[in-house]
């Protein structure tokens, strides 16, 4: 097998190879001795099949068309190993000259993973925060809990602060009724300021059946760039006000959240929360620093377009799932913004190459310290994936695919690179 190199721009190759004519003769056999144990002719047992009858039955051109697909699939893997080359994606593949008794050459056009050059990132180092818990952050909290066993009775008195009320909204600019500006029963806690600055404050006073008009400006950071910084006229009508009883806090309290015995119990719990996850977000802002550091530091090779897209692809399907989970449309967040998909991926672009960037380090240092997975370890994360998803078919299914175990692999392997680059640049 003879392989030739020729780099194309944007992060390609093409790769021509060239099979001799004894190396075609032997994939021809080979062909014919698969098709022979595939093939159903009547009188011949399968694998029995002489290569005569073979051959005219499909006649030299077929059999050689599918020993095309097997020297391919022989082949490609050999000469990217040769060459020292990673593929990312499906190739494109053109067959040059294919014909019994003569040789094989085809072409592959490949993208691929881009080279990466490290920088120093043995020297890096960085100074970890202080994790503090403000007691206002557990008292919030603390509030938080008590709103969530809170009860809504019904009054027959005036709208006041910290109540909740029950509110049909009509919304105009010019006397001409905006784009979504109707709702019916809109349940609104008065104090909370979940409304556009001013608004909750023209409810109180107010009375059930009571409608009052009255004009507001929108903020100039609103959502809606059309609206933002513009005034219109707003009609209210009070259907219903809630008085909102907090429970007390104590330890009867403490004991209705959960296992804990007293109120101090509970507090202990949420500073603990807080300050895990204040060490979360603390962890998470080292890891990109200390990713953006090594890669000022390192050098790369071209990116194929189809590494950046394939990377929006997924920035776009995680926008789009996070909406989702809140009950919210993807379009109606476009509409809102102006943008159209495609204005989105491109804005989308550099952090988009960012993290191409990050995996590629991850990848290239886990090999420089031979970082990697141990299948003790997968089997392990898997088996804790089987237990959490027990009873549920389909996702037990997709837990035993190939693709679910590299997957996994994967992620225990970065974290590991993670784990190893923290013990050398943070300091306490």
């Amino acid at each position: 097998m003879q392989v030739t190199k020729t780099k194309l721009p944007k992060g390609q190759a093409e790769l021509q190879i060239e099979l001799s004519s004894e190396e075609v003769e032997n994939y021809f056999k080979k062909t014919t001795q698969q098709i022979s144990q595939e093939t159903r002719i009547d009188g011949f047992r399968p694998g029995k099949v002489p290569e005569e009858v073979i051959r005219k039955k499909l006649g030299e051109d077929g059999i050689m068309a599918q020993a095309a697909e097997l020297m391919i699939d022989a082949t490609l893997y050999d000469a990217l190993e040769q060459e020292n080359l990673v593929m990312i994606a499906s190739p494109k593949i053109s067959i040059i000259k294919q014909a019994k008794g003569n040789p094989f050459i085809y072409k592959a056009t490949i993208s691929l993973l881009p080279e990466v050059k490290l920088g120093d990132y043995q020297s890096i180092k960085l100074k970890k925060k202080p994790v503090k818990v403000e007691e206002e952050q557990v008292k919030k909290v603390m509030e938080d809990l008590r709103k969530f066993r809170r009860k809504e009775i019904l009054v027959n008195r005036e709208v006041r602060k910290g109540d909740k009320v029950e509110v049909d909204i009509d919304v105009y600019q010019n006397k001409i009724p905006i784009d979504g500006g109707m709702a019916k029963n809109q349940p609104i806690e008065i104090g909370e300021g979940h409304f556009i600055p001013g608004f909750e404050d023209k409810l109180i006073g107010m009375k059930k059946g009571e409608t009052k008009e009255f004009e507001l400006k929108f903020p100039k950071e609103y959502f809606q760039k059309n609206l933002a910084g513009k005034p219109a006229e707003f009609k209210a009508k009070i259907n219903s006000v809630f008085e909102l009883k907090l429970p007390a806090l104590n330890d009867e309290l403490a004991k209705a959240l959960g296992n804990f015995s007293s109120v101090k119990e509970l507090e202990e719990q949420i500073r603990k929360n807080l300050e895990q996850e204040a060490e979360n977000k603390e962890k998470q802002r080292l890891e990109l620093e200390l990713l953006e550091a090594i890669a000022k530091k390192s050098e790369f090779g071209e990116f194929p377009d189809l590494l950046i897209e394939s990377e929006l692809d997924k920035m776009i399907h995680e926008l789009k799932h996070d909406f989702e989970h809140q009950g919210l449309k993807f379009e109606d967040y476009l509409t809102s913004v102006k943008k159209s998909e495609e204005d989105l991926r491109k804005s989308f672009l550099p952090r988009a190459e960012k993290r191409v960037k990050t995996a590629l380090i991850i990848r290239q240092i886990a090999q420089a310290e031979k970082i990697a997975a141990t299948d003790q370890e997968i089997d392990s994360e898997l088996n804790k994936s089987r237990e959490a998803q027990k009873g549920n078919e389909e996702m037990l299914k997709q837990i035993d695919l190939p693709d679910y175990r590299s997957f996994v692999k994967n992620v225990i392997t970065n974290q590991k690179v993670i784990d190893q680059l923290f013990k050398l640049a943070v300091e306490e």
